[in-house]
């Protein structure tokens, strides 16, 4: 599946209609149907015990999902999240976490991504999570 976006492209688009994220998340790169970006580890995404809360590793889930679809359809800020399931596997480390999008389905109005998420330097996945989003344009893909 051809790209239509790169990192930089990403990176400009993104932060121009979400300026708030910058900085959130590091875009490091985009593939045929994958992604792989990163959670810089932050005090205000620890939760007590020392390790990465849930909600920002939902964040990065989702933001995975979405930067992976904006690589293969551009720039489309009206893409919405209908659907975002997480198991949580194992306590992260206090440290960035790594996504690992993979685009499994994208059709005219929905995308299915496969998320799995990393302590820096780790094997094994701390989490893991199926992000559906919804496409406004009936112009991309080949199906529903």
């Amino acid at each position: 599946m051809a790209l239509v976006m790169t990192v930089e492209e990403i990176d400009a688009f993104v932060w121009s209609v979400m300026p708030g994220v910058e900085g959130a998340f590091v875009h490091e790169e985009v593939g045929d149907r994958r992604a792989r970006l990163r959670l810089p580890l932050r005090e205000d995404n620890l939760r007590p015990g020392g390790t990465v809360c849930g909600p920002a590793l939902m964040a990065l889930a989702d933001h995975a999902a979405w930067v992976v679809l904006l690589a293969h359809v551009g720039p489309e800020a009206l893409a919405v999240t209908v659907n975002l399931s997480i198991d949580f596997l194992r306590k992260p480390l206090p440290a960035d976490v790594i996504a690992e999008a993979r685009l499994l389905k994208l059709g005219r109005r929905l995308s299915v991504t496969d998320v799995l998420l990393y302590s820096e330097g780790e094997e094994e996945p701390v989490a893991r999570a199926s992000v559906t989003y919804a496409l406004p344009s009936a112009s991309i893909g080949g199906g529903a």
